[in-house]
């Protein structure tokens, strides 16, 4: 499996914008389907994104559309949520996922990310 670092996150107010990271080692991280997903307290783990191997599509919830961009560097073994216009609901954990299929659902993906808050002030 792919092991998967997270950084980034933290406190914004509404309007404002935040760019989280996932770095990947231990397998060539090109061969992985890439994902974020969230949780809020109390909630289930809701898929967010993700990007093709290449980074050529990608596809969003429609609760992110038009204001998160996910992207990622295959050269640096990246991928990124760069968030915008950012609203009290988009407060939760925000996971990076590894996998070898697109999914919207958790399950069929084999690695996670350690989990950063993201916490937006209205």
């Amino acid at each position: 499996q792919v092991q998967l670092v997270q950084s980034g996150g933290g406190l914004v107010q509404a309007g404002g914008s935040l760019r989280l990271s996932c770095a990947a080692s231990g397998r060539t991280f090109s061969n992985y389907v890439m994902a974020w997903f969230r949780q809020a307290p109390g909630k289930e783990r809701d898929f967010v994104a993700d990007t093709s191997r290449s980074g050529s599509w990608t596809s969003y919830a429609d609760a992110v559309k038009g204001r998160f961009t996910i992207s990622r560097d295959n050269a640096k073994n990246t991928v990124y949520l760069q968030m915008d216009s950012l609203k009290p609901e988009d407060t939760a954990v925000y996971y990076c996922a590894a996998g070898t299929v697109a999914s919207a659902q958790a399950a069929p993906y084999e690695s996670w990310g350690q989990g950063t808050q993201v916490t937006v002030s209205s």
